[in-house]
């Protein structure tokens, strides 16, 4: 512990008797001094002590450091000595190394004549043998010394090569024919170890025959085994790419060049395998059924590209990608050269049958629209005056739209996309995709919709027809709808494949064209269709309103709160309201309402101007437009709510006293309207020819 001194002298005096530090009845400082004197000469006897040992101490490790210096310099000088011997051992191993190599120099120079002479001089021999007719060598007579025997002959064939035709043709043919012999020996054992499993001995072999003409029979007969019970299943292209798995990890360990043997098997997998498996599946449906080979060319063409992704995981040499894609080419060529004419051949009978098979389930013949001169005449004519030219034909509510004809034909239009992009080369992609598209135009746009439309447009009723039904909103709905999944199709399917090219300026020329036509046609029912609605409210309140409605011969007696014809015609508004509602969205709801609320205020304007109104029955025709301004308000249109609230302000002055005319003309809403129109309200009611009324009005 860390040394106190006044703890120190604090323990010292409370071990003495009588020397406590607070003093007390007991202390007794001679004695506390006389212990603190004693104390303190012990303190330096042991002091003394303590120095003395410290200084023998040091002298002590001044000795030894002396002596280990001394020691560190013996061994620097013997580190020296060692290291001057090592360099000298190591220049004479260097001397003696380099007289070795020399030596081995000088004698690989003697070794290697020797032993080429020795190699010449054997083969002379054997040579020999073949000149005379006669193999007595056990090289060759021993089949255990195949190797041996056709590394020989091999270099005997390649010195025949060499010898004059006329001089040695006897013993060239017999070398010719032992090398043709060993080469087939080689090639059979080659073939029975591959059954056996014997990779060392394939291995082995395989080296032999490298050096063989017959090398590349070795490959053609190890290929041909591999695939030997490969193609078992029905699934050709996974079988295929599990075989060339398997052959992958063992051709390594057999062949020099595994990269190329690989190569060649696969060239054989397409070239025969795949390549008869195509033709059968696809000349089977080629003429017969184009349905059938546009799907099977799509899966195969699919299935092939894909075992060649998966192929693309080996090595196959440099450039393996054009590699595969030639031999894909090679398959399909003959297939792929006319692929779009028949997607558009098979596209368009389809789709007219399908159309076809909708209307003979309607029982409808479908009448042709004209072209032409007189046609585009009577469509201008139309359109500047929206005036129904020929007669009118009763569809009985049918729209002649159908979204099951609809998902049917973009089923098979995405179909055919999905099928262009796969099979289309690169260069023709847009081409074939917009010829794609103007077959959807053509059949769902122009023979569908537009077909429709002309349809329902001459199925509307002219404007003073009774009890018309109308039926073209439902065609303006089914149109939406479908013209919705047109142009999903169009974003989702055929922008992908024309985005990069010229032909999508092209592509959405066409588009906006077709969508401009429609939207014509549709404003032009639409028209016509409010027209019929404001027609058929002409007929309710012709029929039912009455003169004496508003000027009651009982003017005490009146029970009801809004005359009939209000009822009727408010009701029948809020079904149209309804069904427009219902049949379009998003601003062409509120277009549409819009313009009907205007026409119907304008109706019920005109209408009242038409009676003249007495006290009690210009309260009758206030309740009446106040039904109608609580109709209105189903519009949710703010212009229309404002027309029927100035004409409720304007039927008040059909009931207000005679003096209080100039106030209420001079009323907020009826501040801003022309004189001549307050006027002309004045003007129906039945009191208005006294002259109090005339004068308060002037």
């Amino acid at each position: 512990e860390p040394f106190v001194a006044d703890e120190y002298i604090e323990r010292l005096a409370w071990r003495t008797p009588g020397g406590g530090s607070r003093g007390g009845e007991a202390f007794d400082p001679k004695r506390l001094l006389e212990e603190f004197v004693n104390h303190i000469q012990e303190l330096q006897v042991m002091d003394e002590r303590i120095q003395r040992k410290v200084e023998k101490l040091e002298q002590q490790c001044q000795k030894e450091a002396k002596e280990f210096a001394k020691k560190v310099q013996e061994l620097q000088k013997s580190n020296q000595v060692a290291f001057q011997h090592f360099q000298e051992l190591d220049e004479h191993i260097s001397y003696v190394a380099t007289k070795v190599c020399h030596l081995g120099d000088q004698l690989e120079g003697v070794n290697t004549p020797r032993q080429r002479a020795v190699e010449a001089q054997k083969l002379m021999k054997y040579f020999n043998e073949f000149l005379d007719g006669e193999l007595k060598s056990d090289v060759f007579t021993n089949s255990e010394k195949i190797k041996e025997a056709a590394d020989i002959i091999q270099k005997l064939h390649l010195i025949a090569q060499e010898l004059p035709f006329d001089r040695f043709s006897e013993v060239k043919s017999k070398i010719a024919s032992k090398y043709h012999d060993l080469e087939c020996q080689l090639i059979q054992e080659f073939t029975s170890a591959q059954r056996r499993g014997e990779i060392s001995r394939m291995r082995e072999v395989a080296a032999v025959l490298l050096h063989f003409k017959g090398y590349s029979h070795c490959v053609d007969v190890y290929i041909k085994q591999c695939q030997e019970g490969a193609f078992l299943r029905n699934d050709v292209f996974e079988d295929a790419a599990i075989l060339c798995q398997r052959v992958n990890k063992q051709v390594g360990e057999v062949f020099s060049n595994p990269e190329t043997v690989l190569a060649k098997l696969i060239q054989n997998i397409f070239e025969v395998k795949l390549q008869s498996f195509v033709k059968d599946q696809l000349e089977e449906h080629r003429k017969s059924d184009a349905e059938q080979y546009l799907k099977n060319l799509y899966d195969l063409y699919t299935r092939t590209t894909n075992l060649s992704s998966k192929l693309m995981e080996f090595n196959l040499g440099t450039d393996k990608q054009t590699f595969l894609s030639k031999l894909i080419k090679s398959i399909f060529t003959s297939y792929l050269e006319n692929y779009i004419e028949v997607e558009i051949g098979y596209l368009k009978s389809r789709s007219a049958m399908i159309l076809q098979r909708y209307y003979d389930s309607k029982n409808h013949q479908k009448r042709s629209i004209g072209t032409g001169g007189i046609q585009d005449l009577k469509e201008r004519i139309r359109q500047r005056t929206n005036l129904p030219l020929g007669p009118s034909i009763d569809t009985h509510g049918e729209t002649f739209l159908s979204q099951e004809v609809v998902v049917n034909l973009l089923q098979e239009t995405k179909q055919a996309f999905e099928r262009c992009h796969r099979l289309s080369d690169p260069s023709d992609l847009p081409k074939n995709a917009f010829r794609i598209f103007s077959m959807l135009v053509d059949f769902l746009c122009t023979e569908h919709i537009d077909y429709a439309l002309e349809t329902g447009l001459a199925g509307i009723p002219s404007s003073d027809s009774k009890n018309a039904n109308l039926y073209f909103l439902d065609v303006v709905h089914q149109a939406n709808t479908i013209f919705h999944l047109f142009d999903k199709q169009f974003n989702d399917h055929l922008m992908p494949l024309i985005s990069s090219s010229p032909k999508l300026s092209e592509c959405l020329q066409k588009k906006k064209d077709i969508i401009e036509q429609m939207e014509v046609k549709l404003d032009m029912g639409i028209d016509r269709t409010l027209n019929c609605m404001i027609g058929q409210m002409k007929h309710i309140l012709a029929a039912e309103q009455k003169k004496t409605d508003f000027k009651p011969e009982d003017e005490n007696n009146v029970l009801i709160q809004y005359t009939n014809a209000c009822v009727k015609v408010c009701g029948y508004v809020r079904k149209q309201v309804e069904k427009i509602r219902n049949s379009m969205d998003g601003k062409n709801v509120d277009t549409v309402l819009m313009e009907l609320g205007v026409r119907f205020h304008r109706l019920i304007y005109e209408h009242l101007q038409q009676y003249s109104y007495s006290c009690m029955g210009g309260m009758l025709a206030i309740c009446d437009v106040a039904e109608y301004r609580k109709c209105a308000k189903d519009f949710k249109i703010a212009l229309v709510l404002q027309l029927f609230d100035t004409l409720h302000a304007l039927c008040n002055l059909l009931v207000v006293a005679p003096d209080n005319l100039k106030q209420v003309c001079s009323g907020e809403q009826l501040a801003n309207l022309d004189k001549n129109i307050l006027h002309s309200f004045v003007q129906l009611r039945v009191d208005y020819r006294s002259a109090r009324l005339a004068r308060h009005f002037s």
